[in-house]
């Protein structure tokens, strides 16, 4: 019998992607609401990007990985909706 191995949901795909944003400092919360925002740091995105590369999430290749982590750093703006 041959397993298939699964992709990982879209939910858990982004949650990974942000955990890696926010690991190289490319993104942070905002300390009232808690909304991601974007730090506009080149290093830290080059950063998100090499680790997404280098450690994709299981069942990724490494393009699908830094993919999914600039679909979410695009995603976030550079300010708090609620602010």
């Amino acid at each position: 019998m041959l397993t298939k191995e699964r992709r990982p949901d879209f939910r858990i795909l982004e949650r990974w992607a942000t955990s890696v944003l926010l690991e190289a400092g490319a993104i942070h919360e905002c300390e009232k609401h808690g909304w991601a925002k974007d730090r506009t740091d080149p290093h830290a995105r080059a950063e998100a990007i090499r680790i997404a590369r280098d450690e994709p999430l299981p069942g990724l290749s490494p393009k699908e990985a830094v993919a999914a982590v600039r679909a979410v750093l695009d995603a976030v703006g550079d300010t708090c909706p609620e602010c």
